[in-house]
C-alpha cells in the first residue's frame, strides 16, 4: 500500500514519512516530525515537531503527540523531544508531552496500549507492553516497567517509579515507588503480588515466583530494617532474574537522591498475602 495523505489533513513539507503511511482527515504533522513505516494517524490526530514514531503505530482521533509540556519552567524555543518506538496503540484523545530541558528526551517503548484519555508527561520512560486504561496519567519525570498496568484512573505522581509488572488499580494512585509485581490501591498502599500477570507470564517460571513471593514476604511481612532486607535479598545468590530484579529496584529508591527520594508504597496491612 502506496503513502495516504487525506485531501484534507495538514502535512509540513518538513515532515518525514516511511513507506505506506495512512494520514487521515483533518490530521496534523508538523515540520521535523519523523512517522516510520505503516503508521495510520486518525481523524484530526496531530503529531508535533521533535516528535518521532517508529514502525506499525497507530494514532487514533484527536491523539496530540509532542505537545509542549504542562510546566512552568518549559522554555519554547529549546529543542527537547518525543521518542516513540514500535507497534504503540494511542487511543482517542491521548496526550504525551515532549520533554523540558534542552535535548532531553520523553520516550515510549514498543508494544504498549494507551486507551481513551490517557496522559503521559513530560521527561517520563515508558517501558514495553504496558497498558494505561481511560483516563489514567502519569506525571513528569516519571517512569513505567516494562507489561506495568494503570487501570483506570489511576494517578502516577512525578518522580515516581513502577516496576515491572506493577498495577495501580482503578481510580487509585501512586505518590511513591511502586515495585515491580506489586499491586497498589487506595494511595500508595500495596494490597499483594499482581498473582494473576505472574502467572500468565510466560517468561516467569515456578521457581520464579516462590523467589518473587519470598523477595515481597522480606520487604513487607520482615519487619526488618532496609539495611537487612536488602542484606538478605543480596544473600539469595540463587535467585533468578526475576527476583534480582526486585532487589535491585528496593535497592534503587533506598539509595534515590532529591527529587526521587519518595520511599516506597507500603503495605495494607489488612490485605497482605
Amino acid at each position: 500500500m502506496a503513502l495516504s495523505i487525506h485531501p484534507t489533513a495538514i502535512v509540513d513539507s518538513g515532515a518525514e514519512l516511511g513507506a505506506d503511511v495512512v494520514v487521515g482527515p483533518h490530521a496534523i504533522i508538523e515540520a521535523g516530525a519523523i512517522i516510520g513505516d505503516r503508521c495510520r494517524l486518525g481523524p484530526g490526530a496531530i503529531v508535533r515537531r521533535y516528535t518521532t514514531l517508529g514502525v506499525d503505530n497507530v494514532v487514533d482521533a484527536y491523539a496530540v503527540l509532542g505537545g509542549d509540556p504542562q510546566d512552568f519552567g518549559f522554555e519554547s524555543s529549546l529543542p527537547s523531544y518525543l521518542r516513540i518506538g514500535d507497534r504503540n496503540v494511542f487511543r482517542e484523545g491521548f496526550t504525551a508531552s515532549r520533554a523540558t530541558g534542552e535535548d532531553n528526551v520523553t520516550v515510549i517503548g514498543d508494544d504498549n496500549l494507551f486507551m481513551t484519555a490517557t496522559h503521559i508527561g513530560h521527561n517520563v520512560t515508558v517501558g514495553a507492553r504496558c497498558i494505561m486504561t481511560n483516563g489514567s496519567a502519569i506525571g513528569g519525570y516519571a517512569e513505567l516497567g516494562d507489561r506495568a498496568i494503570l487501570s483506570a484512573h489511576a494517578i502516577l505522581h512525578q518522580h515516581c517509579w513502577i516496576g515491572t509488572m506493577a498495577m495501580i488499580r482503578g481510580n487509585c494512585a501512586a505518590g511513591q515507588h511502586v515495585p515491580p509485581y506489586c499491586v497498589v490501591g487506595r494511595t500508595n498502599q500495596v494490597f499483594g503480588l499482581n498473582r494473576v500477570g505472574l502467572r500468565r507470564a510466560a517468561h516467569i517460571t515456578s521457581d520464579d515466583a516462590k523467589q518473587i513471593a519470598e523477595a515481597y514476604r522480606l520487604l513487607y511481612r520482615s519487619g526488618k530494617s532496609s539495611a537487612d532486607i536488602t542484606a538478605e535479598m543480596d544473600a539469595h545468590t540463587e535467585w533468578g532474574e526475576p527476583a534480582m530484579l526486585f532487589t535491585r529496584f528496593v535497592r534503587r529508591v533506598r539509595q534515590a537522591e532529591p527529587p526521587y527520594n519518595r520511599g516506597l508504597c507500603m503495605a495494607n496491612s489488612k490485605r497482605i498475602r
